[in-house]
């Protein structure tokens, strides 16, 4: 379990980490005159391996998470892709600029397989030199205005409108679409049982700490206190 406890306040969290510290002198796992930094953390880690319980999450409760939290467990949709970019610079003529891509763009649409010999020769795009391939895309790895062209009309081949954004002109190639998928729970299993577990980690903890704030006063520090022991 991690030493560090979280607080509102620098003071509590220095107040919680006194009780931790405290409460390893008690039960002998710290000297009481040492005061080395990573000593104490040492004893505050061995005590709440020693005092502080959490369980392991049962398989039907990870399966519930799994259920109730489907969006976390799924991979988002890809597209492999190819463009040409005619780009715009404050020195272009951008109406020749769109007629020129507008004629390649007509020419691709009767001759698709002409798409990577244009790309090499039209391109402003480093991409121009492998035939405009731009690989798997995701969401979220381009532009805006790209990313909504690549995925609004689920369709393949070459798109039959430029797209316009902020670097120019694209003549836009879809080769591939793959659809997002939902993890297995099995995969999912291990990365469900680490966030539950930090869960009640955290909740124990916090606990614990309640529990010896009850036991003890800390001039000038309030922290939530309870009376009663600790559950285990």
């Amino acid at each position: 379990m991690a030493v560090a406890v979280e607080a509102d306040h620098p003071a509590e969290f220095a107040a919680a980490r006194e009780l931790l510290r405290q409460r390893a002198v008690a039960v002998g796992l710290l000297d009481p005159t040492v005061e080395d930094e990573a000593a104490v953390d040492a004893a505050v880690e061995a005590l709440l391996e020693k005092e502080v319980a959490t369980p392991v999450p049962t398989e039907a409760e990870c399966r519930r998470y799994y259920e109730q939290n489907p969006a976390e467990f799924e991979s988002g949709d890809l597209v492999h892709a190819r463009h040409i970019l005619f780009q715009v610079t404050p020195q272009v003529n951008v109406p020749q600029m769109r007629a020129r891509a507008e004629q390649a763009l007509n020419t691709l649409l009767a001759e698709p397989d002409r798409f990577a010999a244009l790309a090499a020769e039209l391109s402003n795009c480093p991409s121009g030199e492998h035939g405009g391939n731009l690989g798997q895309v995701g969401r979220g790895e381009m532009v805006p205005e790209f990313e909504k062209a690549l995925f609004k009309f689920g369709t393949s081949g070459v798109l039959r409108e430029l797209v316009k954004t902020r670097y120019g002109f694209h003549i836009v190639a879809v080769d591939q679409r793959i659809p997002g998928r939902r993890l297995p729970f099995d995969i999912a299993q291990e990365q469900i049982v680490a966030r539950l577990r930090s869960r009640v980690e955290e909740k124990a903890l916090r606990q614990y700490i309640s529990v010896l704030a009850g036991q003890a006063e800390i001039e000038g520090i309030h922290l939530e206190a309870s009376a009663s022991p600790l559950v285990q």
